[in-house]
């Protein structure tokens, strides 16, 4: 008996071996079958993997509406459906570079790209709105209406391509300029001159039409046109009425007062005007205010100055005969020259000092004139003490000067003097200098007709020399109490 077992296909042959039964009990009388030996049948998953590409479809479908501008979408006449907003970007960069312009008119006619003008859209911008208002998965965006693009071409860009693609159509304008006039200490302007160009602004227009119709090319007049400079006469015209409205007040300011002005040639040292950006600017030069600044302490520094008051004998004031001023010590001045200059730029002329002040004090002087008959002499009296005093002429017995207490009321520098002489018959004196009136028609006043001092000699007014006139003249104020007294 062996252990091989044999059968078909099992690899055992049957030849000189013996049968053996190998039925269980109980199957005794049910044949014995063999069947070919099979691998084990493997599990069919095809259903599984049909799911599986199906549903990574699907969400790969998903996924890209997730971050996809909606068919459809155009941009700057650019299509951008289907595209990421920075594939988009580039898109639309890309056609605005390689946009041409062929420029017409011309003796030959000449291209410049949108790269060369330096055309210049905010394509990332444009992308992600587009992508924001349009995403693929919002089925209601798709197929929108085309989105317009602002494009702008760099002004000196442009012009410099234009110009190297047609030189002849260019000729250069003048600008108007604003400078300093020494004879007549003012700002004068230079008119402007127009030249020839190709405008950048037209040119502008025409490209951004023709980009946002989808177009790549498009025919532009290259043929010359009037061109205004940067710096019109208007523009220099206010500028001229700026700096010489800066001119008037010019200076370095204690408060509303002007303490130091700063003379017109002094300032235009300090300022210039420079064209930036098509604007007329002041330029301002601390080094040349610095050197001002450095004297400032001896135009603002003094001593407080008393004020002196002229009253009566009730203390009223009669007149300020010397103004007070208090006294000022400029404070540190760094950096005054840079903030001053800053301001200056800025239109501001009036720089305000910081001082330290001192008070001044008052000081009343009670003053009077006297006329004393007997002595035939006046006298200049304050604070009770005579400071002064005339040989004087007054009234003769047939016309004497008043006696009593009377208020100057008039000062007449020069006149004809008329009155009636004792007999009654009328007088005319010509040209009498000095007239202070104190009494009706009489007054002190300067003689020229004689020189007989200390002794009666008027019609009842006060004779004096012309110095003697002069100083009481000046010394009394309207109101000054005068007494005349034997």
């Amino acid at each position: 008996m062996t252990d091989v077992i044999s059968g078909p296909d099992t690899g055992a042959s049957s030849e000189g071996s013996e049968s053996v039964d190998t039925r269980p009990p109980g199957d005794i009388d049910r044949p014995m079958e063999w069947a070919p030996a099979e691998p084990a049948p493997k599990k069919r998953r095809l259903g599984l993997w049909v799911g599986l590409g199906g549903g990574a479809l699907l969400l790969a479908t998903i996924g890209a509406s997730l971050v996809l501008i909606a068919p459809g979408t155009t941009v700057a006449g650019v299509a951008v459906g289907g595209m990421t907003p920075g594939m988009a970007a580039d898109a639309i960069n890309n056609r605005i570079a390689t946009t041409d312009v062929t420029l017409t008119d011309v003796d030959q006619e000449a291209q410049v790209s949108g790269a060369a003008l330096g055309a210049n859209v905010d394509a990332a911008l444009l992308a992600e709105q587009a992508f924001a208002e349009r995403p693929m998965w919002n089925l209601g965006a798709w197929m929108g209406d085309s989105v317009a693009a602002a494009i702008t071409l760099d002004a000196d860009t442009a012009t410099s391509a234009l110009r190297a693609a047609v030189p002849t159509s260019f000729t250069a304008a003048t600008d108007a300029e604003v400078v300093f006039d020494a004879d007549a200490a003012k700002y004068i302007a230079t008119p402007a001159a127009s030249g020839t160009g190709i405008s950048v602004d037209d040119l502008t227009v025409a490209f951004t039409e023709a980009v946002n119709k989808g177009e790549t090319t498009l025919e532009f007049s290259g043929a010359p046109t009037s061109v205004e400079p940067p710096i019109t006469d208007e523009k220099a015209t206010a500028g001229v009425e700026q700096l010489n409205t800066m001119l008037g007040t010019i200076g370095f300011y204690v408060g509303d007062e002007r303490t130091v002005p700063v003379a017109p040639n002094v300032a235009a040292s300090w300022l210039s005007v420079e064209a930036v950006d098509g604007e007329l600017q002041i330029i301002a030069d601390s080094t040349q205010i610095q050197r001002t600044v450095d004297t400032l302490a001896e135009s603002v520094n003094r001593e407080a100055v008393p004020a002196k008051n002229i009253v009566d004998s009730g203390g009223s004031v009669l007149r300020t005969e010397t103004e007070g001023a208090t006294g000022r010590e400029l404070a540190d001045t760094t950096g005054m020259a840079t903030e001053f200059a800053a301001a200056l730029e800025k239109g501001d002329a009036a720089y305000p000092l910081t001082v330290t002040e001192t008070p001044f004090e008052t000081t009343d002087v009670t003053r009077s004139l006297t006329v004393d008959i007997s002595d035939q002499r006046t006298y200049l009296i304050e604070n009770g003490k005579v400071v002064k005093s005339w040989l004087v002429s007054t009234g003769l017995p047939g016309t004497p000067t008043d006696l009593g207490h009377f208020r100057v009321r008039a000062h007449v520098p020069i006149q004809d003097m008329r009155g009636t002489n004792a007999d009654g018959s009328k007088y005319v004196t010509k040209d009498v200098p000095w007239v202070l009136y104190f009494n009706g028609d009489e007054a002190f006043h300067g003689t020229w007709w004689h020189s007989n001092f200390g002794n009666r000699m008027s019609h009842g007014c006060v004779n004096m020399t012309f110095d003697a006139a002069k100083q009481v003249y000046d010394a009394s104020p309207l109101g000054l109490e005068v007494w005349v007294r034997e």
